[in-house]
C-alpha cells in the first residue's frame, strides 16, 4: 500500500465484535483467534489504520455502575431489545489497567493481531484515557493523592460528582471524572494533573501503550489543557501534552496521536504535537443540512485541515444512517471523505447499520445490511484508493452564479485534487432543492475529452455542460459528481 498523506482509519468496537465471533464460531480464546480474512478484508478496502476500541482491562466496579446507573439504562434497552446483565460490561474508558483484557486473550493476543495487521500494511491504533481511571484502578488504594479529592461537604452537596472510597491510608472523598459542563461520570475518578508525579506516571503509561501499537486515540484530550483543567478544578497545572508527546516521539519517532477534542480547541492541540484532531465542526454543519456553513468551514488553512479527522459517525455519535436520510447521507459522505485529512470510518457505517451501541455494552443487535449504502461505500472506498485522493494537492474551488438572481450556487461545494497523473473534481449541491453553479476563468477544467466519472448521484445524467468559457453544473437536491481529467 502506498504511503498516504491522507490516510483512512477504520474503528472496531473490539468487545462487541469479539462477542459476535465467539457466538458465531462456538467460542474463541481471544482476538488472536479472529480469522485472517478479517484483517485482509480491511486492508483490501484501502484502510491504512485499524482502531481497536476498548481492548484494555476494565474493572468490576465500572461494570456494576453501568448495570445500576439509572440514567443510562434507557439507552441500553434502546440498543438491545433483549438486554441481559451479561451484555453490560462497563465503559471501555473506565480503564483499570493498560493490559489487554483477559477475555480478549491478553497482551499476547494483541501482539499477534498487530503483527498480522502490519504484515498487511495496516497500522494499529489503541486508546489512551488521560483524564480519569476506573474506580478500582490500583492507584485508588495505593496513591489516592493522584486524584482530585473533595470534602464530605462536597459529597453531601454534589453526590453526582463525588464518591467515598477506601484506600490503604483510610477513607477519602474522590471526584468523579468530568468536563466543565456536565455532571461527573460515576464509573471514573478524576486524575489530578497538578501533581507532578501524576504527569510522570501518565507519560509512563503512554510509553507502555506505544510499545504495543502504532498510534493512540486520546480520549477527551482537551480536558487536561491547563486553562480547561483550571476552569474545571480550580488548580493550575503544567502543560502535559508537549512533554508527553515529545517523550513518545523520542522513542517512537513515527508514532501517531489522534485527539478527541471539541470547543474549537483543535488548532491548540495540533500545535502541541497531535497528528490529528477530531473535526466535530464539519460533522455538525453537515448534520444541519445547509451548504454555505459547510463550505465556510472548508476555507480554513490547509495546514490545519490536513490534520483534521473527518467522520460521519463514531462510537459517541448516532449512526449516520439514522441521522442522515440516504440522499443526504451520500452527499455528506462525499464532502467528508473527499476532504483532506484523516478519513475516519466506524464499524457498521459501511453497511448502513442504524442502531447506536453504547460503549458500556459488549453486544450489539443483528441488523440487515442496506444494499444501496453498502454499494455506495464500496465505490467510495475504491475511489479513495486513487493516488490523487491519497496524496494529491487539494483546493477548494470558487463557484459563480449560473445566472442572475439565482443564489443556489452558494450551496455548492467544489474541490479540485491534482497529482502528477490526473486532476479530479468533486462537486456537491448540499441543499434540499435543485441548484446550479458555474466555474469560470482559471477554475475551468482544461481538458474536455476523456473525462471519467467516478461517483455520481445521477449515473445516467451527470448534469454538466462544458464549453471553452465555463463549466456549468445543474444538480438535483443533494446531487454530487466526482470525475477525473488527465493532465
Amino acid at each position: 500500500m502506498a504511503v498516504s498523506h491522507y490516510p483512512s482509519l477504520y474503528q472496531i468496537n473490539t468487545r462487541v465484535r469479539h462477542r459476535k465471533f465467539c457466538r458465531d464460531r462456538g467460542g474463541a480464546a481471544g482476538i488472536g483467534d479472529w480469522p485472517d480474512s478479517e484483517w485482509q478484508g480491511i486492508a483490501e478496502q484501502g484502510f491504512d489504520w485499524l482502531w481497536l476500541l476498548g481492548v484494555w482491562q476494565t474493572g468490576q466496579a465500572g461494570a456494576q455502575v453501568s448495570r445500576s446507573h439509572e440514567p443510562w439504562q434507557a439507552g441500553f434497552h434502546a440498543s438491545l431489545a433483549y438486554l441481559s446483565e451479561d451484555d453490560i460490561c462497563g465503559s471501555c474508558f473506565a480503564v483499570a489497567a493498560y493490559r489487554t483484557a483477559k477475555c480478549l486473550g491478553g497482551d499476547e493476543a494483541l501482539a499477534s493481531v498487530r503483527k498480522k495487521l502490519n504484515e498487511r500494511g495496516l497500522k494499529l491504533m489503541l486508546d489512551f484515557v488521560p483524564n480519569h481511571t476506573a474506580l478500582d484502578h490500583p492507584w485508588v488504594r495505593q496513591r489516592p493523592e493522584f486524584y482530585i479529592q473533595g470534602s464530605y461537604e462536597d459529597l453531601t452537596r454534589e453526590p453526582q460528582n463525588y464518591i467515598e472510597l477506601e484506600s490503604l491510608h483510610g477513607k477519602h472523598v474522590f471526584a468523579y471524572g468530568r468536563d466543565p459542563y456536565f455532571d461527573g461520570w460515576p464509573d471514573a475518578l478524576q486524575v489530578d494533573y497538578s501533581n507532578p508525579k501524576v504527569q510522570e506516571s501518565m507519560i509512563a503509561e503512554l510509553l507502555a501503550i506505544a510499545e504495543r501499537c502504532d498510534g493512540v486515540r486520546c480520549d477527551m484530550a482537551m480536558l487536561i489543557l491547563p486553562d480547561v483543567f483550571e476552569r474545571t478544578w480550580g488548580k493550575s497545572i503544567e502543560p502535559f501534552w508537549p512533554k508527553a508527546i515529545a517523550a513518545v516521539r523520542e522513542r517512537f519517532p513515527n508514532f501517531v496521536l489522534l485527539a478527541e477534542v471539541y470547543w474549537d480547541l483543535e488548532w491548540t492541540l495540533q500545535q502541541q504535537g497531535f497528528n490529528y484532531t477530531y473535526d466535530k465542526r464539519l460533522y455538525d454543519r453537515l448534520r444541519d443540512q445547509v451548504g454555505r456553513p459547510v463550505r465556510e468551514h472548508l476555507v480554513a488553512d490547509l495546514d490545519f485541515q490536513s490534520k483534521l479527522a473527518r467522520f460521519l459517525e463514531n462510537h459517541d455519535e448516532p449512526r449516520a444512517a439514522e441521522t442522515f436520510p440516504q440522499d443526504i447521507h451520500k452527499a455528506a459522505a462525499i464532502v467528508t471523505f473527499l476532504s483532506p485529512g484523516l478519513r475516519f470510518f466506524h464499524d457498521g457505517q459501511l453497511t448502513g447499520k442504524r442502531v447506536h451501541i453504547p460503549i458500556h455494552l459488549c453486544r450489539g443487535p443483528d441488523e440487515t445490511a442496506d444494499q444501496r449504502l453498502s454499494e455506495f461505500y464500496s465505490d467510495l472506498l475504491q475511489t479513495l484508493q486513487r493516488p490523487v485522493f491519497r496524496g494529491g494537492e487539494w483546493t477548494l474551488v470558487d463557484c459563480s452564479p449560473a445566472e442572475e438572481r439565482n443564489a443556489s450556487w452558494q450551496d455548492f461545494i467544489v474541490y479540485r485534487w491534482r497529482s502528477a497523473c490526473e486532476t479530479a473534481w468533486v462537486v456537491v449541491n448540499y441543499a434540499a432543492q435543485p441548484g446550479q453553479c458555474r466555474l469560470v476563468g482559471a477554475q475551468i477544467p482544461k481538458a474536455k475529452n476523456n473525462t471519467q466519472v467516478l461517483l455520481s448521484s445521477q449515473p445516467q445524467k451527470p448534469g454538466v455542460e462544458m464549453n471553452e468559457e465555463s463549466i456549468r453544473f445543474h444538480f438535483p437536491a443533494w446531487g454530487y459528481l466526482v470525475f477525473t481529467l488527465p493532465d
